[in-house]
Protein backbone atom coordinates (compact mmCIF):
# COMPACT_ATOMS: atom_id res chain seq x y z
CA UNK A 1 0.00 0.00 0.00
CA UNK A 2 3.16 2.13 0.30
CA UNK A 3 2.15 3.48 -3.23
CA UNK A 4 -0.79 4.91 -1.87
CA UNK A 5 0.30 7.04 1.06
CA UNK A 6 1.89 10.44 0.94
CA UNK A 7 2.72 10.77 4.36
CA UNK A 8 3.20 14.81 4.16
CA UNK A 9 0.19 16.27 2.52
CA UNK A 10 0.10 19.41 0.56
CA UNK A 11 -0.07 22.34 3.64
CA UNK A 12 -3.16 24.57 1.27
CA UNK A 13 -5.19 21.01 2.42
CA UNK A 14 -4.69 21.40 5.82
CA UNK A 15 -6.70 23.56 8.05
CA UNK A 16 -5.50 27.19 7.39
CA UNK A 17 -4.94 26.02 3.83
CA UNK A 18 -7.17 27.88 0.95
CA UNK A 19 -8.51 24.03 0.06
CA UNK A 20 -9.01 22.81 3.51
CA UNK A 21 -12.99 21.16 3.75
CA UNK A 22 -14.08 19.86 6.99
CA UNK A 23 -15.93 16.77 5.58
CA UNK A 24 -18.02 13.95 7.31
CA UNK A 25 -15.19 11.64 7.73
CA UNK A 26 -12.94 14.73 9.28
CA UNK A 27 -15.79 14.89 11.58
CA UNK A 28 -16.16 11.26 12.59
CA UNK A 29 -12.03 11.13 12.98
CA UNK A 30 -12.47 14.29 15.76
CA UNK A 31 -15.42 11.84 17.63
CA UNK A 32 -13.08 8.90 17.32
CA UNK A 33 -9.93 10.58 18.37
CA UNK A 34 -8.91 14.28 18.76
CA UNK A 35 -5.18 13.81 18.47
CA UNK A 36 -5.15 11.38 15.23
CA UNK A 37 -7.88 14.24 13.73
CA UNK A 38 -4.93 17.38 14.77
CA UNK A 39 -2.27 15.34 13.32
CA UNK A 40 -4.31 14.63 10.15
CA UNK A 41 -5.97 18.58 9.90
CA UNK A 42 -3.56 20.81 11.57
CA UNK A 43 0.06 19.22 10.71
CA UNK A 44 -1.06 17.16 7.98
CA UNK A 45 -0.15 13.60 8.61
CA UNK A 46 -3.32 11.41 7.84
CA UNK A 47 -3.41 7.89 9.30
CA UNK A 48 -2.22 5.13 6.56
CA UNK A 49 -5.37 4.09 3.72
CA UNK A 50 -7.28 1.04 4.33
CA UNK A 51 -7.28 -1.18 1.14
CA UNK A 52 -10.14 -0.05 -0.93
CA UNK A 53 -13.32 -1.83 -0.92
CA UNK A 54 -13.92 -2.58 -4.62
CA UNK A 55 -16.77 -4.85 -4.03
CA UNK A 56 -18.81 -2.80 -2.23
CA UNK A 57 -17.92 0.18 -4.59
CA UNK A 58 -19.53 -2.19 -7.11
CA UNK A 59 -22.59 -2.51 -5.01
CA UNK A 60 -22.97 0.86 -4.28
CA UNK A 61 -22.72 1.63 -7.99
CA UNK A 62 -24.85 -0.69 -8.94
CA UNK A 63 -27.14 -0.07 -6.15
CA UNK A 64 -27.08 3.69 -7.89
CA UNK A 65 -28.24 2.35 -11.03
CA UNK A 66 -31.18 0.80 -9.77
CA UNK A 67 -32.87 3.49 -8.05
CA UNK A 68 -31.74 5.74 -10.86
CA UNK A 69 -34.08 3.96 -13.15
CA UNK A 70 -37.22 4.74 -10.69
CA UNK A 71 -35.63 8.04 -10.15
CA UNK A 72 -36.14 8.87 -13.88
CA UNK A 73 -39.69 7.22 -13.98
CA UNK A 74 -40.64 8.63 -11.22
CA UNK A 75 -41.57 5.49 -9.69
CA UNK A 76 -41.42 3.44 -6.42
CA UNK A 77 -38.55 0.34 -6.29
CA UNK A 78 -39.60 -2.72 -5.06
CA UNK A 79 -37.61 -2.49 -2.27
CA UNK A 80 -40.07 0.48 -1.04
CA UNK A 81 -43.20 -0.97 -2.19
CA UNK A 82 -41.82 -4.26 0.40
CA UNK A 83 -41.33 -2.61 3.05
CA UNK A 84 -44.54 -0.42 2.52
CA UNK A 85 -42.55 2.87 2.09
CA UNK A 86 -44.34 6.09 0.21
CA UNK A 87 -41.33 7.61 -1.67
CA UNK A 88 -39.69 7.87 -4.47
CA UNK A 89 -36.33 8.93 -5.14
CA UNK A 90 -35.78 12.20 -5.39
CA UNK A 91 -34.92 14.00 -8.86
CA UNK A 92 -32.12 16.96 -8.28
CA UNK A 93 -30.04 18.55 -10.91
CA UNK A 94 -27.27 18.64 -7.83
CA UNK A 95 -27.50 14.87 -7.21
CA UNK A 96 -24.39 14.00 -9.18
CA UNK A 97 -22.16 16.50 -6.92
CA UNK A 98 -24.05 15.91 -3.71
CA UNK A 99 -23.12 12.35 -4.48
CA UNK A 100 -19.40 13.19 -4.96
CA UNK A 101 -17.74 13.03 -1.83
CA UNK A 102 -13.94 13.80 -3.22
CA UNK A 103 -14.68 16.97 -5.48
CA UNK A 104 -17.93 18.41 -3.44
CA UNK A 105 -21.13 16.53 -2.00
CA UNK A 106 -23.81 18.02 -0.38
CA UNK A 107 -21.45 21.16 0.93
CA UNK A 108 -22.50 24.41 3.66
CA UNK A 109 -20.68 27.12 5.18
CA UNK A 110 -20.76 27.11 9.09
CA UNK A 111 -20.75 30.78 9.38
CA UNK A 112 -19.80 30.65 13.79
CA UNK A 113 -16.46 28.23 12.73
CA UNK A 114 -16.21 29.32 8.78
CA UNK A 115 -15.67 25.39 7.97
CA UNK A 116 -16.95 24.30 4.96
CA UNK A 117 -18.64 21.25 5.98
CA UNK A 118 -19.15 18.35 2.97
CA UNK A 119 -20.29 15.07 2.51
CA UNK A 120 -21.49 12.45 -0.05
CA UNK A 121 -24.54 11.14 -0.38
CA UNK A 122 -25.41 7.61 -1.48
CA UNK A 123 -28.69 8.57 -2.40
CA UNK A 124 -32.02 10.89 -0.96
CA UNK A 125 -35.96 10.05 -1.65
CA UNK A 126 -38.57 12.52 -1.13
CA UNK A 127 -41.53 11.01 0.66
CA UNK A 128 -45.04 11.41 -0.21
CA UNK A 129 -44.86 14.37 2.67
CA UNK A 130 -42.77 16.09 0.81
CA UNK A 131 -39.63 15.59 3.11
CA UNK A 132 -36.49 14.12 2.13
CA UNK A 133 -35.20 10.91 3.21
CA UNK A 134 -31.53 10.46 3.53
CA UNK A 135 -30.44 7.04 2.37
CA UNK A 136 -27.01 5.29 2.74
CA UNK A 137 -25.74 1.84 0.95
CA UNK A 138 -23.83 -0.98 3.17
CA UNK A 139 -22.65 -4.21 1.89
CA UNK A 140 -21.52 -7.11 3.85
CA UNK A 141 -21.19 -10.88 3.70
CA UNK A 142 -22.34 -12.33 7.36
CA UNK A 143 -24.22 -15.22 8.87
CA UNK A 144 -27.35 -14.02 10.62
CA UNK A 145 -29.02 -10.82 10.77
CA UNK A 146 -27.98 -7.45 9.61
CA UNK A 147 -28.05 -4.84 12.05
CA UNK A 148 -26.46 -1.36 12.87
CA UNK A 149 -25.90 -1.96 16.19
CA UNK A 150 -22.61 -2.84 16.97
CA UNK A 151 -20.52 -0.54 18.70
CA UNK A 152 -18.30 0.30 15.55
CA UNK A 153 -21.05 1.33 13.60
CA UNK A 154 -21.79 4.22 15.64
CA UNK A 155 -19.91 5.78 12.89
CA UNK A 156 -22.72 5.03 10.08
CA UNK A 157 -25.24 6.61 12.27
CA UNK A 158 -22.95 9.64 12.92
CA UNK A 159 -22.48 9.57 8.94
CA UNK A 160 -26.33 9.69 8.28
CA UNK A 161 -27.22 12.55 10.97
CA UNK A 162 -24.10 14.61 9.16
CA UNK A 163 -25.99 14.19 5.72
CA UNK A 164 -29.67 14.90 7.23
CA UNK A 165 -27.91 18.28 8.86
CA UNK A 166 -26.27 19.39 6.05
CA UNK A 167 -29.42 19.04 4.17
CA UNK A 168 -31.51 21.33 6.38
CA UNK A 169 -28.80 23.43 6.06
CA UNK A 170 -29.11 23.99 2.26
CA UNK A 171 -32.75 24.54 3.22
CA UNK A 172 -34.69 21.03 2.38
CA UNK A 173 -37.11 19.70 4.64
CA UNK A 174 -35.56 16.10 6.29
CA UNK A 175 -37.49 13.22 7.30
CA UNK A 176 -35.71 12.42 10.76
CA UNK A 177 -35.91 8.69 9.18
CA UNK A 178 -33.12 7.44 7.32
CA UNK A 179 -32.67 4.39 5.75
CA UNK A 180 -29.46 1.98 5.29
CA UNK A 181 -29.50 -0.34 1.99
CA UNK A 182 -28.10 -3.33 3.52
CA UNK A 183 -26.75 -5.29 0.86
CA UNK A 184 -25.41 -8.79 2.18
CA UNK A 185 -23.90 -11.95 0.42
CA UNK A 186 -24.71 -15.31 0.97
CA UNK A 187 -22.24 -17.24 2.10
CA UNK A 188 -24.17 -20.19 2.53
CA UNK A 189 -24.66 -21.63 -1.12
CA UNK A 190 -23.64 -24.85 -2.41
CA UNK A 191 -21.55 -23.55 -5.05
CA UNK A 192 -20.19 -20.06 -5.73
CA UNK A 193 -20.60 -20.46 -9.84
CA UNK A 194 -18.86 -16.99 -10.56
CA UNK A 195 -21.76 -15.19 -9.26
CA UNK A 196 -22.83 -13.63 -5.43
CA UNK A 197 -25.83 -13.23 -4.49
CA UNK A 198 -27.24 -10.43 -1.72
CA UNK A 199 -30.01 -10.31 0.74
CA UNK A 200 -30.88 -6.81 0.41
CA UNK A 201 -32.44 -5.07 3.53
CA UNK A 202 -33.80 -2.05 4.47
CA UNK A 203 -32.79 -0.82 7.92
CA UNK A 204 -34.40 2.20 9.39
CA UNK A 205 -33.03 4.33 11.55
CA UNK A 206 -34.12 7.68 13.49
CA UNK A 207 -31.16 10.42 13.61
CA UNK A 208 -30.51 13.08 15.90
CA UNK A 209 -28.27 15.84 14.39
CA UNK A 210 -28.12 17.84 17.57
CA UNK A 211 -24.37 16.86 18.42
CA UNK A 212 -22.92 18.72 15.39
CA UNK A 213 -23.20 22.32 16.49
CA UNK A 214 -21.06 21.52 20.02
CA UNK A 215 -19.16 18.89 18.34
CA UNK A 216 -18.36 21.72 15.05
CA UNK A 217 -17.48 24.00 17.74
CA UNK A 218 -14.97 21.81 19.40
CA UNK A 219 -13.24 21.03 16.28
CA UNK A 220 -12.37 24.78 15.99
CA UNK A 221 -11.04 25.19 19.72
CA UNK A 222 -8.86 21.77 18.70
CA UNK A 223 -7.53 23.43 15.67
CA UNK A 224 -6.99 26.54 16.79
CA UNK A 225 -5.01 25.24 19.95
CA UNK A 226 -0.93 24.88 19.33
CA UNK A 227 -1.15 21.92 21.77
CA UNK A 228 -1.31 18.64 20.45
CA UNK A 229 -4.52 16.84 22.41
CA UNK A 230 -5.06 13.83 24.32
CA UNK A 231 -5.10 10.95 22.38
CA UNK A 232 -8.36 8.91 23.24
CA UNK A 233 -7.87 5.23 25.12
CA UNK A 234 -9.22 3.43 22.90
CA UNK A 235 -7.45 4.47 19.73
CA UNK A 236 -5.33 1.43 18.28
CA UNK A 237 -3.53 4.11 16.40
CA UNK A 238 -2.52 6.07 18.96
CA UNK A 239 -1.52 3.10 20.86
CA UNK A 240 0.56 1.80 18.23
CA UNK A 241 2.58 5.34 17.84
CA UNK A 242 2.92 6.08 21.62
CA UNK A 243 4.66 1.81 22.24
CA UNK A 244 6.50 2.07 18.96
CA UNK A 245 8.17 5.69 19.71
CA UNK A 246 9.17 4.17 23.36
CA UNK A 247 10.94 0.97 22.06
CA UNK A 248 12.65 3.13 19.17
CA UNK A 249 14.05 5.50 21.83
CA UNK A 250 14.98 2.71 24.04
CA UNK A 251 16.71 1.13 21.25
CA UNK A 252 19.02 4.15 20.33
CA UNK A 253 19.42 5.07 24.33
CA UNK A 254 21.22 1.71 24.33
CA UNK A 255 22.71 1.28 21.17
CA UNK A 256 24.73 4.77 22.22
CA UNK A 257 25.29 3.70 25.64
CA UNK A 258 26.91 0.76 23.81
CA UNK A 259 29.16 2.30 21.51
CA UNK A 260 32.74 2.63 21.97
CA UNK A 261 34.03 5.87 23.26
CA UNK A 262 35.60 7.92 20.22
CA UNK A 263 39.06 9.49 20.70
CA UNK A 264 40.15 12.42 19.11
CA UNK A 265 44.37 12.57 18.26
CA UNK A 266 45.67 15.74 20.30
CA UNK A 267 47.33 17.33 17.04
CA UNK A 268 43.42 17.75 16.18
CA UNK A 269 42.16 18.99 18.51
CA UNK A 270 41.44 22.85 17.33
CA UNK A 271 43.32 25.39 20.01
CA UNK A 272 41.75 27.22 22.47
CA UNK A 273 42.28 30.88 22.06
CA UNK A 274 44.15 33.02 25.77
CA UNK A 275 41.90 33.97 28.01
CA UNK A 276 43.66 37.02 27.38
CA UNK A 277 43.20 37.01 23.72
CA UNK A 278 41.49 39.18 21.38
CA UNK A 279 39.18 37.22 19.22
CA UNK A 280 38.21 40.40 16.49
Amino acid sequence: MGQYYKPHRNPQWNYGGDNFRLSRSKIDLFVECPRCFYLDNKLGVARPPGYPFNLNSAVDELLKREFDVHRAAETRHPLMETYGIEAVPFHHVQLDAWRDSLRRGVQYIHEPTGFTVRGGIDDVWKGRDGKLIVVDYKATSKKGEVTIDAPWQQSYKRQMEVYQWLFRKNGFDVSNTGYFVYANADADRKAFDGRLEFDIKLIPYVGDDSWIEETLLAIKKCLDDPRVPMAKKECDYCLYREAAGKVLLKQKQDQKKAAPPTTQNKASRPKRAPKNDTLF
